[in-house]
């Protein structure tokens, strides 16, 4: 099957935030961070929004033809420094004041990043739920790690639930050994792949 692929632009924001909020809904550490349906129902958009944004501004938005699935990559420089202004706090304030989770996974998944190696960080991947198993996430990935795979770079990834980590070990990435078991919620797995030779 081929899958379409382009680059999102500013128009596709709406889009792109619509298809990672329905994508995340039941996604593990969602329901941690928006614990309630109905609350998570009213609130998880605005954070997806604040991914999105960030992601636009300085990183790259991958979007399938038909709009039902995209990739947030990141490019990470090797001399990465840490920024002067307290990022997961302004998110927390601009998504959810009262939440306290929503600062907390941004510092706890900053604490586990591995720094010192240029790298291409894909931060969200969703698909919508009625298309999931069609193959388009992967498809989304492996368009990136050609490129790594050509440039020479590592790739870098949270697990966010077992079968994601499944379907990225496929990919040729590997768990790093160190989980984030968050505070009485779910368990991720930060994940690296070295760069194929060919």
């Amino acid at each position: 099957m081929g899958v379409v692929i382009r680059t999102a632009g500013e128009d596709d924001r709406d889009l792109v935030v619509r298809l990672l909020d329905e994508a995340f809904q039941d996604d593990p550490v969602s329901s941690w961070v928006f614990p309630g349906e109905e609350y998570r129902r009213r609130t998880h958009h605005r954070l997806m929004a604040a991914f999105a944004d960030a992601v636009f501004a300085d990183g790259r938005v991958d979007l399938t033809e038909d709009g039902a699935a995209c990739a947030l990559w990141l490019p990470v420089p090797a001399d990465e420094q840490t920024a002067a202004e307290d990022v997961p706090a302004q998110i927390r304030e601009a998504v959810d004041p009262e939440n306290e989770r929503v600062e907390l996974i941004a510092r706890l998944t900053d604490g586990i990043h591995p720094t010192g190696r240029a790298h291409e960080y894909l931060w969200m991947i969703g698909v919508v739920p009625g298309r999931q198993g069609e193959g388009l996430g992967s498809a989304l990935i492996e368009s990136v790690l050609d490129r790594c795979d050509r440039e020479g770079l590592p790739a870098y990834l949270e697990a966010s639930s077992a079968r994601g980590k499944v379907l990225y070990e496929r990919l040729g990435f590997e768990f790093t050994g160190r989980a984030l078991d968050l505070p009485d919620g779910p368990r991720m797995w930060p994940m690296w792949r070295e760069p194929r030779t060919r």
